[in-house]
C-alpha cells in the first residue's frame, strides 16, 4: 500500500489511532509525517493514489472505515467518504481517480462516486452517485474514456464514469480481476478463467475464453490475483503458480 509521488516519499498505511499513513523518506527511512485519522481505522488492502484538486495535492486512502483525504506535504486529514464501506469488514477494491474525482467500492455495500471542491484551503468531498448495483468486486474496476468496467458476484459491468448510469451487464465470469490494455479487458475470473472482452459501450462483446492449465488446488479459495499486460505479454497468477501467454497479436 504505498505510492511515490514527485517528491518521492515512501507512503504506507500502517492503520491504527496514531500512525494511520504514514510518509517516509525513501532513502533514509525518517518519518516525514504521520497522519492519526480520527477513529483510529484499521489499514484497508487497497493502494494509496495521488489526486489534485483545486491546486492541492493528497493522498487518498481506501482504508477499512472508508474514504480519506491527505493533505501531501502535512498528512492533514481534508475529508472523509464512508459511503462505500463493506458490510463485511474488509475494504478492499483500490479506488479509481480521474481529475478531482473519485469511485471507491465495497462489497455487500455498492459502489460511489466523489467530487473534491476546495475553497479556503478547505476540502469537501461531495458525493455525486451511488449505487449498491455498480462494481464492487474483489478484483477492482478500470476507467476507459468516460466508461468504468468492473464486476460483482453477477458478472461484468459496465457503467458512466461520471453518472454511474449502468450501460450493460454480462454473467462473464462472474466476480473477476481486470486490466485494460489497447481496446481489450483481460479478466481474471474468481473461478480461475481468463476472459479477452472488448472495453466497448454498446454491449458485451467475449474475443475469447480459456482456463490456464494444471491449476493449483487450493480447496475452497478463489482466484483472486489481478492480471497484468507487459511487453506484449499476459501474466496470471495464482497459489504458487504463475501463467504468461503472448498476447502480442490480440
Amino acid at each position: 500500500m504505498l505510492v511515490c509521488a514527485r517528491v518521492c516519499p515512501l507512503v504506507c498505511t500502517p492503520g491504527g489511532s496514531t500512525a494511520t499513513v504514514v510518509a517516509l523518506n525513501k532513502k533514509s527511512g525518517d518519518v516525514i509525517w504521520k497522519a492519526a485519522v480520527p477513529e483510529g481505522d484499521p489499514a484497508g488492502y487497497a493502494s494509496a493514489l495521488v489526486v489534485e484538486a483545486g491546486g492541492l495535492k493528497q493522498y487518498v486512502q481506501m482504508l477499512e472505515k472508508g474514504l480519506v483525504g491527505l493533505d501531501a506535504k502535512t498528512g492533514k486529514v481534508l475529508w472523509r467518504a464512508n459511503k462505500t464501506v463493506s458490510k463485511y469488514g474488509a475494504t478492499i477494491p483500490t479506488p479509481v481517480v480521474h481529475d478531482s474525482e473519485v469511485y471507491s467500492a465495497g462489497s455487500g455495500t455498492g459502489g460511489a462516486l466523489v467530487k473534491l471542491k476546495s475553497a479556503d484551503g478547505k476540502v469537501e468531498a461531495e458525493q455525486v452517485y451511488f449505487s449498491p448495483k455498480l462494481p464492487t468486486a474483489i478484483g477492482g474496476a478500470v476507467k476507459v474514456g468516460e466508461l468504468l468496467f468492473g464486476t460483482s458476484a453477477t458478472g461484468l459491468i459496465c457503467s458512466d464514469f461520471g453518472t454511474g448510469e449502468i450501460k450493460w451487464e454480462d454473467r462473464a465470469l462472474g466476480s473477476a480481476s481486470l486490466c485494460y490494455a489497447d481496446g481489450n479487458l483481460y479478466l481474471h475470473g474468481e473461478n480461475g478463467e481468463v476472459a479477452l472482452v472488448a472495453a466497448a459501450a454498446d454491449g458485451y462483446r467475449e474475443k475469447g475464453r480459456f482456463k490456464p492449465a494444471d491449476q493449483p488446488s487450493h480447496g475452497s479459495a478463489k482466484a483472486w490475483a489481478y492480471p497484468v499486460i507487459a511487453n506484449g505479454k499476459l501474466y496470471i497468477r495464482d497459489v504458487g503458480t504463475l501463467w504468461c501467454y503472448d498476447v502480442k497479436a490480440m
